[in-house]
């Protein structure tokens, strides 16, 4: 069987709902195999109608015991639900925590329920490389909703704002710090404002900060963001999340919001992947180019500085079609 009559019988597999089939293909995701560009072009016809929820915050805001206990009301509602868990890299081993099998272990034997670690690697973002991908095979899967948990890093958290469909951003009464280190972005970032562990000394001023943030800004798209107290690890204010977060679906889908903003996240995905694979193709030609590999050591010895050999680079169409177009330069060579 070739690769690509593999992959079409996994993702018919998978679309029936076995899990097996979708741990695979998302497995090939993450190791970025020549079929992903398959893969994602069989699933386009079956994507779109998932909700996706980022939840964003610093770590131990209680992010996934929150993920934890909306899972299970999701399921009350007879809703299926696929979690993507952001684990955070070693920087000595490059292996991941992945605690998910730790933190939710009551859904892991439920059928309606897929949950997945994903380790950072080198992303700052506070999201895996792979997390779009991945949220689109839960997509095609038929899930109704996917949780995406980032490991939460402060103020690269933006990413997850281009991923998901609504953000739910995650403070705690001791965040006082990062509420100031994000005031600028904060507003843009949050669908919805989380005060977890709201039984602490601090959360009725945190959220009274949140609110004059909201009195200040005011989101152009006429979504007012809520603020929710809430005590996770209690379940306490977890069933009001959930409806604020059904009404923010409501809310996209009724204004046109949702729309405008899945074709930008398309947008930006395209030119991250071009960025992406111009980056890999140009890293694995620096070895066997000897101009380029002669250009990269003149500029680490100070010969030349980056910014002109950017430019040499691009404007040598010589070399650009023997890094950008290998199969081209091949023939030509070969002529």
């Amino acid at each position: 069987m070739t690769h690509e009559a593999s992959v079409t019988a996994l993702v018919e597999q998978m679309r029936t709902g076995a899990q097996r089939p979708l741990a695979r293909l998302i497995s090939m995701v993450e190791r970025e195999e020549s079929v992903v560009p398959a893969i994602m072009q069989q699933i386009a016809p079956h994507l779109g109608k998932a909700h996706s929820i980022g939840i964003t915050g610093p770590p131990g805001a209680g992010k996934s015991t929150l993920v934890d206990r909306l899972t299970a009301i999701l399921r009350q509602k007879g809703l299926t639900v696929g979690i993507i868990a952001a684990d955070p890299t070693s920087p000595f081993s490059g292996g991941a925590i992945l605690g998910d099998r730790i933190r939710m272990q009551q859904h892991y034997l439920d059928p309606g329920v897929f949950i997945r670690s994903m380790a950072t690697k080198d992303r700052h973002g506070g999201l895996p490389p792979a997390a779009k991908d991945v949220i689109k095979l839960m997509d095609a899967a038929g899930k109704a909703v996917i949780l995406v948990e980032t490991v939460g890093v402060g103020q690269t958290e933006l990413e997850i704002v281009e991923t998901t469909d609504t953000t739910v951003v995650l403070l705690v009464p001791e965040a006082g710090d990062a509420i100031q280190t994000l005031k600028a972005g904060l507003m843009e970032i949050a669908d919805i404002f989380v005060v977890n562990k709201a039984d602490r000394e601090g959360a009725d001023r945190l959220m009274a900060e949140l609110r004059m943030m909201r009195e200040i800004q005011q989101a152009p798209s006429g979504w007012e963001v809520p603020i929710v107290a809430t005590q996770a690890h209690r379940g306490v204010g977890v069933e009001a999340l959930y409806d604020i977060v059904h009404a923010h679906q409501r809310f996209l889908e009724e204004s046109g919001e949702l729309h405008q903003r899945r074709a930008q996240h398309r947008r930006n995905e395209l030119w991250d992947l071009v960025e992406h694979l111009v980056r890999q193709r140009l890293t694995e030609h620096v070895r066997q180019d000897s101009a380029l590999t002669a250009l990269v050591e003149q500029v680490m010895r100070a010969e030349v500085d980056p910014h002109t050999a950017a430019a040499r680079i691009l404007d040598d169409e010589d070399m650009l079609r023997r890094w950008l177009l290998p199969q081209n330069a091949g023939a030509e060579h070969g002529a």
